[in-house]
């Protein structure tokens, strides 16, 4: 097959792990830098066109768009689904992964276990929403971003004013939600492909100043076995965001497993290096059996 992994070349999101697996599996595959690419939206006739000349035909497409740019991604991703060029991730889907807001409701309204979360965009009931969400520590957080990024942890009430306050200012939509402080600043990532959990690691950190278990931001990974409500509550909170690549965050609490995000666009070099478990050739077998088959529509919405 012919597969294309639509990444900007410089950046450190798995791309090229998955450009290794796909010609390990003997085929023909090549990152494309969507940022690059323009489209001819034409009645008929979608072309997508690439360093000046057409996009060659390919039969699968994986996508690792940044967030930096998550808005052409999306539009490139939606020219290719009009173009009936399978994909592993929808236009839809990764968009609907990256807001915070949009991925809580979408739980939340399945009945999936989350963290006690308030959200807000700017009102002068400050204190209420603190109140709304158990009161400090909370952890506020930017409704859209990855990676830890725009993720704070306010330790007392004048701290967690003080924050939302300064997002306010930005503008921004955030989050507002409880401290799982029995979680011990660890968390349990794992690995969703095709509705199977393929890999599982625990994240911590090392840093007693810093709560975030992010591989990227220094945080350590090791194997971890889940519990069946884990492992089912893993695969049911990646089916609801429609996602058939999905890393989902655990936080393990005194009243069970949480979902604490979901991502649309997992990291392979921490969960690979942690279990010893070729994820990369999971989800190049998976592009293998889904080529030619029907796909499901996202009835899940905007």
């Amino acid at each position: 097959m012919k597969i294309a992994i639509l990444s900007r070349p410089t950046s450190k999101n798995s791309a090229h792990r998955l450009l290794e697996a796909a010609r390990k599996r003997g085929h023909k595959a090549q990152i494309v830098d969507y940022t690059k690419c323009y489209c001819n939206v034409e009645k008929g006739k979608p072309q997508i066109f690439y360093k000046g000349k057409s996009l060659p035909y390919f039969d699968a497409v994986i996508p690792r768009i940044a967030i930096s740019s998550q808005s052409y991604g999306s539009a490139v991703i939606r020219q290719l689904e009009m173009m009936n060029v399978f994909t592993t991730t929808g236009s839809l889907a990764f968009l609907r992964a990256r807001d915070k807001l949009r991925s809580m409701q979408l739980l939340a309204r399945q009945n999936v276990d989350i963290p006690k979360t308030v959200v807000a965009r700017k009102t002068e009931d400050v204190d209420k929403l603190i109140e709304m969400a158990g009161g400090p520590p909370l952890i506020i957080k930017i409704a859209k971003g990855s990676l830890g990024v725009g993720v704070v942890l306010a330790e007392t009430k004048k701290a967690a004013r003080s924050i939302i306050q300064a997002f306010f200012s930005q503008d921004v939509n955030i989050l507002v939600q409880e401290f799982i402080s029995e979680a011990n600043g660890e968390d349990v990532r794992v690995f969703v492909v095709d509705g199977k959990v393929v890999a599982a690691m625990k994240r911590k950190t090392l840093d007693e100043d810093e709560f975030r278990s992010n591989i990227n931001l220094g945080g350590v990974g090791e194997p971890v076995t889940l519990s069946p409500k884990e492992e089912k509550l893993a695969v049911k909170a990646a089916k609801i965001m429609h996602l058939s690549i999905a890393g989902v965050d655990i936080l393990r609490s005194n009243r069970g497993p949480l979902v604490m995000e979901v991502n649309a666009f997992p990291m392979l070099s921490g969960i690979e290096a942690t279990t010893g478990i070729d994820v990369g050739k999971k989800i190049i077998e998976y592009v293998e059996q889904a080529v030619g088959v029907k796909p499901k529509k996202d009835k899940v919405g905007a």
